[in-house]
């Protein structure tokens, strides 16, 4: 009998708790026992074993970089996944977090409905250094950077979008915005704005307010991204199996990119033009990279995700409720 052979790794990127399939050929699964597998040098626990696949959870612990995959009785290193490091940690993010020109993040701490925490926002410093950035917001929920590099942050509870000077003062800038969650800038300096009851709001550069679109209402919360044409890109999960991905031109007219994401969380676009989307649904969940005519992608595995961020330099920043992990590159 042959030995059993690795031939690919899908996805090729993870954080600590996703959900990677080991492919290959001749895995034994006729003893009491599914082989033993190994992710750097910590061993993985196997949720589902066949001859030709085997689903491992990517452990805790890890280091981030490149970590080899290893099967039982399998000969040689034949195969690697690129472990997402934790960045920072101790948050809780409900959207995507965002860098600014200068490679700095910015991550939240929301707290519950109506919490008033210490800190509102924190930045992340390229060396990892997380510093107090600005407080008072209560629920800070979504945030974007408008045209002039300047920061902006919805609060849910209140209904209002701040604009954050440099020195973390924050100042009104539109309210009467419903429950305020996902924000997004297009080049002329519009702000787009999601309430999660069902309307996107169009608010110029004085906070004056209108309608663009509508659609159904979110259990969660909108979540927002411009792309380099224009168009606003919209998830907001419901009490559905699955949820459309949004796509609204600038005369307001929506359409229906794809309809088969399980609880879609944040999207962003990367350097190139690429729209990547967070998937929560349990089992499957993870990032997903988006390109017209292919069915959407699974670039990352993770479990818990709720955002997505890139910097400037294409480093990657992917967000669970508690931790930023970061990668090098896209995936």
């Amino acid at each position: 009998m042959s030995s059993p052979t690795i031939t690919g790794i899908q996805p090729s990127s993870a954080i600590e708790g996703g959900r990677i399939v080991i492919q290959g050929e001749g895995f034994a699964i006729d003893s009491p026992f599914v082989p033993e597998v190994r992710i750097g040098d910590a061993r993985a626990h196997i949720v589902y074993a066949s001859s030709s696949e085997l689903s491992a959870i990517v452990p805790g612990g890890l280091d981030g970089g490149r970590a080899t995959v290893r099967v039982a009785g399998a000969p040689g290193e034949t195969a690697f996944v690129d472990i997402a490091a934790p960045f920072a940690t101790g948050l809780h993010q409900v959207d995507n977090p965002v860098f600014d020109r200068d490679g700095n993040l910015y991550v939240t701490y929301s707290g519950t409905r109506g919490q008033q925490v210490p800190v509102s926002i924190f930045r992340v410093r390229p060396n990892g250094t997380r510093e107090t950035f600005s407080s008072g917001i209560v629920n800070p929920t979504s945030m974007a950077i408008d045209p002039q590099g300047r920061l902006y942050v919805s609060s849910r509870f209140e209904g209002t979008v701040y604009r954050v000077g440099d020195d973390g003062t924050a100042e009104p800038f539109a309210s009467d915005l419903g429950v305020a969650c996902g924000l997004a800038f297009a080049d002329d300096g519009m702000l787009y704005v999601g309430d999660r009851s069902g309307t996107i709001f169009r608010v110029d550069q004085n906070g004056r307010t209108t309608t663009f679109a509508s659609l159904p209402a979110s259990v969660a919360a909108f979540h927002l991204a411009m792309s380099p044409d224009g168009a606003l890109h919209v998830t907001g999960p419901t009490l559905s199996s699955y949820d459309p991905l949004y796509r609204i031109d600038k005369d307001g007219t929506t359409e229906v990119l794809h309809a088969s994401f399980g609880r879609p969380q944040g999207l962003a676009f990367d350097r190139h033009g690429t729209l990547f989307v967070v998937e929560a649904l349990a089992g499957s969940s993870g990032l997903y990279r988006v390109r017209s005519g292919i069915a959407p992608e699974l670039v990352l595995a993770g479990a818990g995700l709720v955002g997505v961020a890139f910097s400037p330099d294409g480093v990657m920043v992917v967000a669970s409720n508690e931790t930023a992990y970061r990668l090098p590159r896209a995936a």
